[in-house]
């Protein structure tokens, strides 16, 4: 499978994951909860090393590009760049590292796509205005999106403002993985709503500000297409509200400047509707996004809820479907998430007939496996055979996809090197490149070794 010349191979981190806390001038939300509750994370390791990524960047780029990744998708984090946060003034310390380091990938041959927001958010502004409940904080990250793009935009082609907003509003304001663990399903909705919002603002900011002919700007949504159960109609109209709260509530924004009217409709009948202005509404109209990153890992499988959403209850988007697991799938069972590469293509066909065939690419796929010593081979190599296999199949249905005319131009895998994952630590590990945390020793693995060839062939060929 010879894929179009001029496809990116590449492979996606983050800042709070990689690169330790080094001279950070704020905590993010991550830091100050490991801080005050360590217990809570696995094995009691938090964000402080990471993989040690601020430090070891000259080096850990060197081990990229032999492992065949020509382009990393990573973050700047806010609480790094910015000194005075409702000002807007630079951290003088996290400028030189970030230029530093574009520049260095440069001269590596790895290709800067830069993401803006990757659950970062300064705990300062999530204690004191409630985070992205407050259009204030949207405000505020226009004015850090501005300074980056003052910063580097002649360093940097591929801009993108948020990564997986639902991972927001799930993490933070609904399921309890994300600080500050909150159930709050109404807060969810201006939320969502606010973090478009702020989107929008920095691609406002973009257009006025980066002059490089080159450049572009988007945004990374994590697509978890909804299946129904069955063809009963109360699983089908169940996997279609999933569908508009999962999905289509973010790609339509982002895409057409607008929110999908059923959803809408949906929520004001609840009494839960985002609070928005006519003037906001017309700055979403108006700053659509260039690209569309795609992180997949898995589907939603969805039936019709034991309870109808008109009992009395707190107002949770949930109330309309339930998830459902499917007998006999194929599962990673380390993370509990069911292998089914063919909604890739499904993907890729929604977003060809659906969303104007925007470019896109795949942002972030990948196998997060637990105690992947044991595959580990007497001259130190993990021989991560799963990994290939997911990738290959995951490649094989976007490769259908193309072949039928969607316009997607890459594929990252998730990730480069094994790094920290939130409250999960190091449990799963998800790199090209191992990591021995407490060496900081790094060594590609045979997935890297076959990425390469991958990447140095454009072709993808049958196990």
């Amino acid at each position: 499978m010879k894929f179009p010349d001029g496809f990116v191979w590449g492979a996606a981190s983050s800042g709070p994951q990689s690169e330790g806390n080094f001279k950070k001038q704020h905590q993010n939300i991550f830091d100050y909860w490991y801080a005050t509750s360590p217990e809570d994370f696995y094995e009691d390791v938090g964000p402080d090393l990471a993989s040690n990524f601020y430090n070891d960047y000259p080096e850990d780029l060197v081990l990229m590009r032999r492992a065949g990744i020509k382009a990393l998708r990573l973050s700047i984090q806010w609480t790094r760049l910015i000194d005075d946060l409702e000002t807007g003034s630079l951290n003088a310390d996290g400028v030189e590292f970030y230029t530093k380091l574009f520049k260095k990938m440069h001269e590596v041959g790895v290709e800067p796509y830069v993401n803006l927001f990757h659950f970062d958010m300064p705990v300062e502004l999530q204690h004191k205005y409630g985070g992205w409940q407050s259009k204030h904080v949207t405000d505020l990250f226009e004015l850090y999106a501005s300074q980056a793009f003052k910063l580097f935009g002649d360093l940097v082609d591929n801009w993108f403002t948020f990564n997986e907003p639902k991972v927001i509003i799930d993490g933070q304001y609904l399921y309890q993985f994300h600080y500050p663990n909150l159930v709050d399903g109404p807060a969810s909705v201006q939320v969502a709503y606010n973090v478009n919002l702020a989107s929008a603002k920095a691609i406002r900011q973009f257009r006025k500000i980066v002059t490089n002919k080159n450049a572009t700007i988007g945004s990374i949504l994590n697509l978890t297409p909804a299946y129904p159960a069955s063809d009963s109609s109360a699983d089908q109209k169940a996997a279609e509200i999933a569908e508009l709260w999962c999905n289509e509530m973010f790609l339509q924004p982002a895409i057409h400047g607008t929110y999908p009217e059923k959803l809408v409709k949906l929520l004001d009948e609840a009494g839960v509707l985002w609070q928005s202005t006519d003037e906001e509404i017309q700055l979403l109209k108006d700053n659509t996004i260039d690209q569309l990153g795609v992180n997949y890992y898995h589907p939603f499988r969805v039936q019709a809820p034991d309870v109808s959403p008109k009992s009395l209850q707190d107002w949770m988007p949930d109330i309309y479907f339930k998830e459902y697991l499917m007998p006999g799938r194929v599962d990673n069972v380390d993370k509990g998430w069911e292998i089914y590469p063919k909604a890739l293509y499904d993907i890729a066909i929604n977003v060809r007939d659906h969303y104007d065939n925007i470019p896109w690419f795949v942002s972030e796929n990948g196998m997060g496996v637990s105690r992947e010593e044991r595959f580990l081979d007497d001259k130190g190599v993990v021989h991560d055979d799963y990994r290939i296999d997911f990738m290959r199949d995951h490649l094989s249905e976007l490769y259908r996809g193309i072949e039928a005319g969607s316009n997607c131009n890459g594929y990252f895998s998730w990730t480069a090197i094994d790094n920290w994952s939130w409250k999960n630590a190091f449990r799963n590990r998800y790199g090209l490149i191992r990591n021995e945390i407490h060496t900081q020793t790094k060594t590609i693995k045979k997935s890297g070794q076959w990425y390469n060839k991958l990447s140095s062939t454009n072709t993808l060929t049958e196990k």
